[in-house]
């Protein structure tokens, strides 16, 4: 029996309880679940469709243990089709064995029991089965858990609109901005790619071996397939593919991995960000009773929910990069090196949502040291050398930048020195006043603003 202690990843073993939520969407049972529910489906669309005249007349008993097996599955279900996949080694023919011993309880279906899976290939249900898995574990889980990471990041932006902060290009003091407006950055871009996550089309096709219904029609010439098929996709929630090969291109699924990794580059930048912050002082850790930090420096309370975030994010992608470079292609009109990597794409998923959960969790235990702030930018006054220079250079004075170059670049320059060069310029006295009043703290431009709207 498989346990947190015994498990081979990290994913079911570690961090368990952090990937729960899409364990019943990326397992091996939640692949049963959409198999079984496509090949019910299916079958259903094919009853309804007057031309196929076998199917006519059935009663309401044969459609309702259709829907019933396409809502529910239990887990006696999943293990008698793993039972008969040992058998036929083969796991998308147990899964239409399954349903037809289950169709056999209904006289009407007796009879017509080889209409399961009809002129169907198995790609026909693996492509749509995960499809709906990945559908499901973005509008169930993930969109849910990035949108509580923005809302999060955008209330952090929103209390500290008007903190000011020194900004560091190149790792150097430079322009002043807030604490509101540097994490408003952060929330502005995960909503963009938010966005693009939500309006990626997931695709299906339902088209049989090579894609052009070539079984279908020789059974039913007089049947509109492409009609058929798109109705049905589309009744999954799905977007109808027309061109494919006997496989789904998957071009679809690279999108969406695509824009996942995407989402997850742009936090890696704020755990870099938010661990720098941590690094200088402008965030406390809270200490949580009990707690250990070093297992030989009792003093240190590390960052350690960006760190583990930060990996299980490069771990993500690795995953989400590969699938996304190597699902959509394949030789001719099928081979097999899809089936095992799409097995996978719940480990890139569950990745991205326990290095989420893990940044929440650091969010959670900083808090803003105003004072540290505060102490940073009173020490740094050359940085109002941008704003001086700037001035004089609406006024015509000469060499602005030089000025300004020569009195700070390199070195320390104190508030009285900096006033005593602004009150020798030969600028009208309103902007001398106004440069005279300005300080490293009052230099943030409109990133209060910015950082309000987010």
């Amino acid at each position: 029996m498989t346990t947190p202690l015994n498990a081979i990843s990290p994913i079911d073993g570690r961090y368990g309880d952090k990937s729960a939520e899409l364990r019943p969407l990326f397992s091996e049972r939640g692949l049963i679940r959409q198999r079984v529910r496509v090949e019910a489906l299916w079958l259903k669309t094919l009853a309804a469709e007057e031309q196929i005249v076998e199917l006519r007349g059935l009663p309401t008993e044969a459609i309702t243990v259709l829907d019933t097996l396409a809502a529910e599955l239990t887990d006696a279900d999943a293990n008698e089709v793993k039972r008969i996949e040992r058998e036929t080694n083969h796991d998308v023919k147990a899964v239409e064995y399954f349903v037809k011993s289950r169709l056999d309880a209904v006289p009407a279906w007796r009879s017509r029991r080889e209409f399961v899976h009809f002129a169907c290939t198995s790609e026909d249900i693996n492509n749509l089965s995960y499809a709906l898995m990945l559908k499901e574990a973005r509008d169930q889980v993930l969109s849910l858990r990035l949108d509580a990471l923005i809302v999060r990041l955008r209330t952090l932006a929103h209390v500290n609109a008007a903190v000011p902060m020194m900004s560091r290009t190149h790792g150097q003091p430079a322009t002043p901005t807030t604490l509101g407006k540097e994490v408003a950055n952060f929330a502005y871009r995960l909503q963009r790619q938010r966005s693009r996550f939500a309006s990626v089309a997931i695709e299906g096709k339902i088209n049989g071996a090579v894609g052009n219904f070539n079984a279908h029609l020789i059974a039913y010439p007089h049947v509109d397939w492409s009609a058929v098929g798109k109705r049905f996709v589309e009744s999954l929630g799905l977007v109808w593919n027309p061109y494919t090969t006997q496989i789904e291109p998957h071009d679809w699924t690279a999108e969406y991995f695509d824009t996942l990794a995407r989402i997850n580059t742009i936090l890696i930048d704020l755990c870099r960000d938010m661990w720098g912050y941590i690094s200088i002082g402008y965030f406390k850790q809270r200490v949580m009773a009990g707690e250990v930090g070093s297992s030989t420096m009792p003093h240190k309370v590390n960052p350690i929910d960006f760190e583990n975030a930060e990996g299980n994010l490069g771990l993500a992608n690795a995953l989400l990069r590969f699938l996304s470079d190597k699902l959509p292609v394949s030789r001719w009109q099928r081979d097999l090196t899809d089936s095992t990597v799409l097995r996978n794409i719940g480990v890139g998923a569950a990745h991205s949502l326990i290095a989420w959960k893990s940044i929440e969790r650091g969010l959670d235990r900083v808090d803003v040291d105003k004072v540290k702030l505060a102490e940073d930018l009173e020490a740094n006054w050359e940085l109002l050398a941008e704003p001086i220079q700037t001035v004089m250079r609406r006024f015509g004075v000469e060499n602005a930048y030089e000025q300004l170059k020569s009195l700070t670049r390199g070195q320390r320059i104190s508030a009285a020195s900096l006033r005593q060069f602004i009150g020798e310029l030969a600028i009208p006295p309103e902007a001398r006043d106004a440069l005279l009043k300005l300080s490293p703290a009052t230099y943030v431009g409109l990133a209060e603003k910015l950082a309000k709207d987010v």
